[in-house]
């Protein structure tokens, strides 16, 4: 790591490479970076930091920077392309190994999964800054870099094998799922991609115990199964559920570890607070101070993220895939009982639809109510052979397609609904939409 020389992110909107640039910020490195035009959430931590962002340009690349690169460029992306027609007057580097440069500096905690991964490392993050010294690179856009920290918490990607090559401290596993059809042949794909990044981790791994696959894991560290049953090494028993948040018992095998409450909601969100007490323990982290940091959990950016217009709730969650779904509408279910639970899903890329088509339609079932906006084309994926209709030709609750500029079947939902908008790519337009007319209606009736 070289103070001296400017670090330059190809693709510094992204959730990752945004919080790692806010890292090195942090820790005194000049940082800039280039990516789209257009508004991301991930850009407002960026500006607030002073951070330059510029839009694509090989004039931008200039001779003695160190350039990294977004996972989602090829060597013909116009910037990637001038840094290696520039060879060794430019040192690239990708984010999986700019990231593995940090970790190797602290008691390091990578969070691998399908899906939890962002709200896992989020929960640790802040459970372990309130305790000692924290830096942090969080899934949402969110990253912290403190030059003395004692841990690092961060995600660890399995998308095309990023994770590969980390080498943690300690690991938390939170499910392994088939997803991302367009790299992955299978379950069993992924589960070899995991299998060897477990083979990295030098302490400790912390896996959810009801998860099959995770019980395959062949490692030469200590496994911790988490969970709910009796067969796991950390349980949650007395389990309370209410429209406040969770509480349990946390329990290491016989040993009662404390009564934890947690503001959060879902089955999930429970497992989630586990597996970071397990960490806590084996760490030798004061339990008592764990409980009080739990307390004032936030959540992160996109992961039941909650507001209010008029007497209509807002949920917006990056959920994109049929289990994290699931999760979703049971945390609302837990949170809003007895109100009309309306979901708003943007189906990611068309090789995702095709692969889970029954089973998105089993998921969004669970709400009252269900509509689709068109599927979101990914750069690496812009056409495909199925459609959101025929998504919705699946569903018993279906109640048709809405976009930004159409939203008007949301508006007949007028009593007190709870509306759920989920989705990896750019839902948000819509939401925003609704938002808009919502606010105005509540304007003029005052």
């Amino acid at each position: 790591m070289d103070k001296q020389k400017l670090y330059y992110f190809i693709g510094i909107k992204g959730s990752g490479m945004s919080s790692l640039a806010l890292i090195l910020h942090d820790q005194g490195y000049e940082v800039s970076g280039s990516d789209i035009d257009q508004y991301t959430f991930t850009q407002k931590p960026l500006a607030a930091a002073g951070i330059p962002m510029y839009s694509f340009d090989a004039q931008n690349i200039k001779p003695g920077m160190i350039v990294i690169r977004g996972n989602a460029f090829d060597d013909q992306q116009v910037e990637v392309a001038a840094a290696l027609k520039l060879g060794s007057e430019v040192e690239m580097l990708t984010y999986p190994e700019l990231v593995q440069t940090l970790i190797g500096q602290y008691t390091s905690v990578g969070v691998a999964g399908a899906h939890g991964k962002t709200s896992t490392t989020g929960l640790l993050a802040h459970v372990l800054s309130g305790i000692a010294p924290t830096s942090y690179l969080i899934g949402d856009g969110t990253g912290k870099g403190v030059p003395d920290a004692r841990f690092f918490a961060f995600e660890a990607d399995e998308y095309r094998r990023h994770f590969k090559d980390y080498t943690p401290d300690y690991a938390i596993m939170t499910n392994i799922d088939f997803d991302h059809p367009d790299y992955y042949r299978d379950i069993d794909d992924v589960f070899d991609a995991f299998n060897d990044f477990s083979h990295n981790v030098k302490k400790a791994i912390f896996a959810w115990g009801d998860d099959v696959k995770l019980r395959e894991l062949e490692t030469d560290v200590p496994v911790y199964y988490y969970g709910l049953n009796d067969k796991d090494d950390f349980i949650a028993k007395n389990i309370k559920r209410s429209t406040k948040g969770s509480s349990f018992d946390a329990y290491y095998h016989d040993e009662l570890l404390g009564n934890f409450q947690v503001p959060l909601f879902g089955i999930h969100g429970i497992l989630n607070s586990l597996s970071v007490i397990a960490v806590a323990y084996v760490e030798e982290i004061d339990l008592d101070l764990l409980q009080q940091e739990l307390l004032s959990f936030k959540g992160v950016k996109r992961r039941f993220t909650e507001k209010t217009v008029g007497d209509v709730t807002i949920i917006d969650d990056y959920a994109h895939h049929p289990s994290e779904i699931k999760a979703t509408l049971d945390a609302a279910r837990q949170k809003f009982p007895g109100r009309e639970l309306v979901a708003v899903f943007q189906p990611h890329t068309f090789s995702r639809t095709i692969a889970y088509l029954d089973e998105f339609a089993e998921s969004l079932d669970l709400a009252d109510r269900v509509y689709l906006t068109d599927i979101f084309a990914s750069a690496r994926e812009t056409q495909g052979n199925i459609s959101s209709a025929d998504l919705g030709a699946k569903m018993t609750k279906f109640g048709g397609i809405i976009s930004p500029d159409d939203v008007a079947p949301l508006m007949q939902h007028d009593q007190n609904p709870v509306v759920v908008f989920m989705g990896a790519g750019d839902v948000q337009q819509t939401e925003f939409a609704y938002e808009k007319i919502l606010s105005n209606l509540t304007s003029n009736l005052q």
